[in-house]
């Protein structure tokens, strides 16, 4: 089987990147060895919320250059040697374009972050998050003073009070708690192993339970300004919450949950059906094994499905994840790249690995594959002429404290991709 380009991954950062490169034209098939980490996100992406030395970041692309004193190993600031920084908030634009291509309706901008209001109703800065979540500014304050938070009895994926809680503590918001209870879920209820959000919203989507759930929200908003809810709604499109909204005279605004996430499930779905509708081949449930080498190029990939037939390809871009999708392994001695072998950046005492505060910052969360500055990943030290790396594989930076993991994905992959590009017009 041969592409222009194969894929190994399909999360943000392997989708990204095959979307960018099936919209130029150019032949992809992405090896999807399970559920993308976006199904347990909260559907927003960070792009830099701050620096290695704890510095808060409003505007990234002031803190670009910063960051490349701090931290010259994370992958902006490799980019950035290249192409420069003004680059690298290029290529942010050029994402969330993407993103928009993709049909995900999404509120932000990469030269200023914003706060989005997380599942305990606390505030975080982030970059994007979907339009149908509570966002203020940097400084702001949500403009409803009395809103209504309202649970579901049996689902313990989403609490309330928290929310309530954070609500009155950070921003002096007096919300109320509300339960919300209909026949339809009953069944479900039943079952808690299956109380689930996306069990949830495929009972709540149907349109036959559109009037009964608009009448309980109606009752339980009261005199509210706003009711937010958990989402448990809007499981493919967002149709459901749409007519759920025109029957509630209250504006409805929803909170991610525990995982699985409805959001980010669904922001991978729109990720996904974008690059088949290009036609583009996604292979769900393989797995890539091993590499076949000719010097420093890889000419065949072989997977769990396609036994001892080859996936060949021109390019290869990795975008296999880090520990959480095994894209990186920790043995006793040492972490590996288990496809290729490539170099890795960790520290070769396993002592050093971690540190014993469970809140401190985490070194293993640096580690990931090495790439030149043309983002081609590193063996023994020297460049593979057409294999690239992107995304959580990567190693130079801690995508939790710096707050940068979907930005990092996005830049990466579309950055691999004009690189890839570039190539094959040689």
């Amino acid at each position: 089987m041969q592409f222009d380009t194969l894929i190994i991954g399909g999360g943000l950062a392997g989708l990204c990147c095959a979307i960018r490169l099936e919209e130029q034209g150019k032949h992809c098939a992405v090896v999807s060895a399970g559920q993308s980490a976006l199904y347990f996100s909260s559907g927003s992406l960070d792009l830099l919320c701050r620096l290695p030395d704890g510095t808060p970041v409003s505007a990234p692309s002031n803190a670009l250059n910063a960051l490349a004193s701090q931290a010259p190993s994370h992958p902006y600031s490799l980019i950035g040697g290249h192409i420069g920084t003004d680059g690298v908030m290029a290529l942010a634009h050029e994402a969330q374009a993407l993103l928009g291509r993709c049909g995900l309706d999404l509120y932000g901008h990469p030269d200023l972050n914003h706060q989005r209001i997380t599942p305990l109703g606390t505030r975080k800065p982030t970059w994007l998050s979907p339009v149908d979540i509570p966002v203020t500014t940097l400084e702001g304050q949500l403009p409803w003073r009395k809103p209504v938070i309202v649970g579901i009895e049996g689902f313990l994926d989403f609490q309330p009070q928290m929310v309530v809680s954070s609500l009155a503590t950070e921003q002096g918001i007096t919300a109320e708690v509300a339960y919300l209870h209909l026949p339809a879920l009953d069944l479900l209820r039943n079952n808690p192993s299956e109380f689930r959000s996306v069990n949830i919203a495929r009972v709540l989507d149907q349109p036959q339970h559109s009037a009964a759930l608009a009448d309980e929200l109606s009752r339980l908003a009261g005199d509210a300004d706003c009711i937010i809810l958990p989402a448990c709604i809007g499981l493919d499109d967002n149709l459901a919450l749409e007519r759920l909204r025109a029957a509630v005279d209250c504006p409805i605004l929803l909170l991610p949950t525990l995982p699985p996430s409805l959001l980010g499930m669904r922001f991978h779905q729109a990720m996904q059906r974008r690059f088949n509708q290009l036609g583009g081949i996604f292979m769900p449930g393989d797995k890539a094994l091993k590499a076949q080498f000719d010097g420093q190029r890889i000419v065949g990939v072989y997977t769990r499905n396609h036994g001892d037939i080859a996936l060949r390809a021109r390019h290869l871009v990795l975008a296999s994840g880090s520990f959480f999708s095994n894209g990186l392994v920790a043995t006793r001695e040492r972490i590996i790249e288990p496809v290729f072998g490539l170099d890795i950046l960790s520290h070769a005492d396993r002592g050093d690995w971690c540190q014993a505060d469970f809140f401190a910052p985490q070194p293993y969360l640096h580690f990931g594959v090495k790439t030149d500055g043309g983002q081609r990943a590193l063996l023994a030290g020297q460049a593979l002429e057409n294999v690239y790396a992107v995304g959580a594989v990567l190693g130079g930076y801690d995508p939790l404290r710096q707050g940068c993991g979907g930005g990092v994905s996005l830049i990466s992959a579309l950055y691999a991709a004009r690189q890839i590009v570039l190539a094959q017009e040689k």
